[in-house]
């Protein structure tokens, strides 16, 4: 199934998330399961009730806009969850002096795995120091980077 363009997506409903308060994360199509889910946050996390009021807010748009040229598709609304991935500067600059986890695509130093501080960024690469070094390492040598989760 072929969608509209995500850029086009994002500006139909932009306005009404910038007005809640919410950041549109993600705009993602399965074509599998010709589902159209936009992924959304906000600074203290997305809760069940804001992720129904945005979807509610955005349904009539998103219909108007129709996103698969006429043809049906679900449309969801989520919260991206606790360990998505690093998309935007926004997500960086949030977790900046904060844990986050590295999964490399090859190995750096022997580890693909590496947890520590995420002291700085830029559009090419980040900064992490771990216990023992602090490691500048460019982005595209990393698979998916994240804010580490931690069970106490």
């Amino acid at each position: 199934m072929q969608f509209k363009p995500v850029e086009e997506i994002r500006a139909v409903i932009e306005g009404t998330a910038a007005g809640m308060n919410i950041e549109i994360v993600d705009i993602v199509f399965d074509g599998k399961s010709n589902a159209l889910t936009v992924y959304a946050d906000t600074e203290n996390g997305l809760d069940l009730d804001t992720c129904e009021k945005f979807h509610r807010a955005i349904d009539a748009l998103i219909d108007e806009l129709d996103p698969s040229y006429g043809q049906p598709y679900t449309f969801n609304v989520s919260s991206p969850g606790l360990d998505r991935p690093f998309k935007t500067r926004r997500d960086f600059e949030r977790n900046l002096q904060r844990e986050v986890e590295l999964k490399l695509y090859a190995p750096l130093k022997g580890k693909k795995f590496i947890e520590g501080i995420l002291t700085d960024f830029d559009e090419h690469s980040v900064t992490v120091k771990t216990e023992k070094e602090e490691l500048k390492i460019t982005l595209n040598k990393i698979a998916k980077i994240n804010k580490a989760i931690k069970f106490e």
